[in-house]
């Protein structure tokens, strides 16, 4: 596949998504499915209360648009490579779609029983078939504890435990389809930047894909808190690996990453603050995991570190966070994710905070690209 063909994937996909955009604004305001705002921040942040009623799932023209022009014009349509991406793309999308909707329509959730409430109970609790019960479930209970500690707070949507279990589902699958259904030794066989040097890692990818789904559809999803945050670090991100799919002569990623910028670029159009919709989870989710997915199939996981590295830092920031607040007591910044935290420390509006990260997200890529052409 040509440049100037890939550049025709561009510009097509833009225009679909842009037509595309307006039937979904239309629909999604026709269902109300808008952002609500059960905590005022405007006290903290500048201009939050402006986001109120503003419509979500705006994800969806990228996921249509990606789905449909790959599913019908990729040049490798037929084949199980492309079909396995694609699904794992849909089922991010679908579980993000989901989470929205329950935001909006679903029923509030209680809080997790403190688990040292948990253990007291085991000892004490007058029925013998409770605390048997709550033995059982210890593990389970430790499980959705070790969220809430991180700093997932319960609402009306899927709670950060139960969605993990869907992606690492999704993130598994990867790994295995990778692993024992790939011919050759391609899936084992990875780069590592810098060192220009290629390992086997053999069955250990199936792990490394698991975690990597989930680090980083999670981080995308993190990410997507600001005007056209997101979806430029995603542009870029996918820009660096567009490239790098080029120089591969892989026409399959050629035109997925071409799809896919051509999409965001139209998202984009209507994101630019005050923004027309809002991503939400059916479009972080589902880009976190193409991303991923897209990097493990061009031989280049440990890359989306580098051109990652921004949604790498706004995932550790609200960890470190959570950390901080249910175990040392403390705020290690003022909010997270970061970009919140320069947002009210540093006191720069919300266009300053996105302008620089988009700055540092273009760094990131093209400091990517320089890594990968070491190798050559």
């Amino acid at each position: 596949m040509d440049l100037k063909s890939a550049v025709g994937v561009v510009i097509s996909s833009a225009i679909f998504a842009f037509l595309i955009a307006f039937p979904i604004i239309w629909l999604l305001y026709k269902f109300n499915i808008t952002r609500r705002m059960n905590i005022d921040f405007s006290s903290l942040i500048e201009k939050r209360n402006l986001k109120i009623g503003v419509p979500i799932m705006g994800g969806l023209i990228i996921v249509v648009t990606v789905f449909i022009f790959n599913i019908l014009f990729n040049p490798a349509r037929g084949n199980l490579g492309l079909y396995l991406l694609l699904l794992l793309f849909v089922l991010s999308a679908a579980l993000g779609g989901l989470d929205d909707l329950l935001n909006i329509y679903g029923v509030e959730r209680s809080k997790p029983r403190p688990f040292g409430r948990i253990l007291k109970l085991i000892k004490v609790h007058k029925n013998f078939r409770k605390r048997v019960q709550l033995f059982l479930l210890l593990p389970w209970s430790a499980y959705k504890s070790f969220f809430y500690m991180l700093g997932s707070n319960p609402g009306k949507g899927i709670q950060a435990h139960e969605k993990i279990i869907v992606q690492s589902i999704i993130g598994l699958s990867l790994g295995i389809a990778l692993y024992f259904f790939t011919p050759s030794s391609f899936p084992e066989i990875v780069h590592i930047p810098l060192l220009n040097a290629y390992i086997n890692i053999g069955w250990l990818l199936i792990p490394f894909a698991w975690i990597a789904v989930v680090l980083m559809s999670n981080a995308v999803n993190l990410a997507d808190g600001m005007d056209a945050l997101a979806a430029s670090e995603l542009l870029l991100a996918f820009f660096a690996f567009f490239v790098i799919s080029f120089i591969e002569t892989d026409s399959r990623f050629i035109f997925l990453n071409a799809s896919v910028i051509g999409s965001l670029i139209a998202y984009i159009y209507f994101n630019i603050p005050p923004a027309r919709f809002q991503m939400g989870d059916v479009g972080s989710l589902a880009m976190g995991t193409l991303l991923t997915v897209t990097a493990f199939m061009l031989q280049q996981p440990f890359l989306l570190l580098i051109v990652g590295f921004p949604f790498v830092i706004t995932l550790l920031s609200t960890i470190i966070q959570g950390i901080g607040r249910r175990i040392l007591g403390i705020r290690i910044f003022r909010m997270a994710p970061i970009h919140y935290h320069f947002q009210m420390a540093k006191e720069w509006s919300e266009e300053k905070v996105v302008m620089r990260f988009i700055l540092f997200s273009l760094v990131c890529s093209i400091i990517g690209i320089f890594v990968y052409l070491l190798k050559l």
